[in-house]
Order: structure tokens, then sequence, then C-alpha cells
């Protein structure tokens, strides 16, 4: 069953008040960490004369954590419960340059060449939109999902966020689809990495608060579940094999 964006995303902020499940993790980065690798890059971008788009920013703490680094920051998502709870983490935190708003990342209202930066954790990337709203000599930035992430644990379910295209590249096709925008590529990286989680009841959560199955079922699901955490139990815990890619683009 295909659940819309829209929808998922309003029943996680529903549940646990935002984007953070509160799950215990932990993670092993063989060739770094993705997140931190997308941080260091997107503030190689910033600027505090620069105004940035933040696509599907969904409860803002990212965007709220890197607003000091920006001018502005417009911060959209579909998720009117998210846009809640990023507006209420905004208020606790004091910050005056980011706005909230909600907006089709495919068709948003913004006019021609107006942002410095676009950027996208994990969220939408509508190529075409980002180029024609981003400035000349602007950039646009994004950390992905790969074609192998989870790749073991949708094998067991038999369905996920893009189950069975393992062997497509996203990093290439992404890579070609800006060159075809004409954007130039200025960093390209995909990681790979693992996350172990203590017991099945931390991993259960966690995969009701993330879009690998968006109709996850913690009772449905029960036997696929246990089958995987029986195949996956290791010493660190339940394991989970991760795929990131990482891209920085320049609009020439």
């Amino acid at each position: 069953m295909d659940i819309p964006d829209e929808q998922f995303y309003n029943k996680v902020a529903t549940k646990f008040g935002g984007y953070k499940s509160g799950v215990i993790s932990t993670e092993k980065f063989f060739d770094g960490d993705p997140e931190k690798i997308f941080l260091e890059q997107l503030l190689n971008c910033a600027g505090n004369e620069k105004i940035a788009l933040d696509i599907g920013c969904a409860d803002g703490r990212f965007t709220l954590k890197v607003s000091p680094n920006f001018k502005q920051i417009i911060a959209i998502d579909v998720s009117e419960q998210m846009l809640d709870a990023a507006k209420q983490l905004q208020a606790e935190q004091k910050i005056s340059n980011v706005l909230f708003q909600t907006a089709d990342a495919e068709k948003t209202p913004f006019n021609d060449e107006y942002f410095d930066v676009v950027y996208s954790r994990r969220g939408p990337t509508p190529y075409q939109e980002s180029h024609r709203v981003l400035k000349k000599s602007g950039y646009f930035a994004e950390i992905g999902i790969g074609e192998k992430d989870a790749k073991e644990l949708k094998e067991v379910f038999g369905r996920g966020q893009n189950f069975g295209d393992w062997e497509k590249s996203v990093l290439a096709s992404k890579k070609a689809e800006l060159e075809t925008l004409g954007l130039k590529e200025v960093f390209a990286k995909e990681f790979f990495y693992s996350e172990y989680y203590p017991d099945i009841d931390n991993f259960s959560l966690w995969l009701e608060s993330v879009p690998i199955f968006k109709d996850f079922d913690p009772n449905k699901d029960r036997k696929f579940l246990s089958e995987y955490v029986e195949k996956m139990k290791m010493q660190e815990g339940i394991e989970l094999k991760r795929h990131r890619v990482v891209i920085v683009a320049h609009k020439i």
C-alpha cells in the first residue's frame, strides 16, 4: 500500500512529537560519517549574506542547527504536524531567521533564482525545481538514500523503499541528472555503514518512525521482524546496513 508522504509524516509527528523517536542505537562507520560530511559540505556553501531553501525539513532540528550560518533559511515540508513541531522548537530556541512553511517540493511558490543555496537532508530532491529557484553560482547540496540501504531488511520483508533496485546506482543517476541541468559536481561520494539496535523493541519502534516501510505495523509484521532479528543479531546488537550518498553541485 502506497501511503502518501504527508499522511506518513503527520502520523510520525503525532506519535513522536517530531521526527525523533528517542530510540537507542549505535553506529559503526567505515569511511566517515555521511551526516557529518554533509554538514561540512553544506557549511562550505554557507554565508551570513546567503538565503537558503531546505526541502523537506521535517521537524526542523537540522535547519535550526545550521541557521546561524545563513542570513535566512526558508524550510518547507508537506506535513503540517511536522511543521508545528518545527515552529515549537524554533520558539523554544528563539531563532528568528528561519521561516517554516507548507509547500510542494515539486512546485514551490518561490521566484526564479531566489536562493543562494538549496539543500535536502534525506528529503525530496526535485532537481528541476531546485535548479529553477537557485541563483546562478548558487549551490545545491543533498544527502540521500543509496540503492543498497537496508537491503537485507527489505529482502526479509519482501517490500520497502525502492525495493529491488539494488543494482541501479543512485549516485550515478543523480550525478547524470544534475549534469544534464547544468549543475557542476563539486562533491559526490557514497557511504556504507552499520547501525546497531540493542533489542527488538527499540528496532521496532524505530521502524515506525522512518519511511523504509511506510505501512510498517509492529503486530502484523512481527514474523518478518523476528526473522530479521534472528538473522542479524550480532554482539553489538541488531545490525542494519546503511547506504548514503552525499552530493554538492554548483549552478554555472
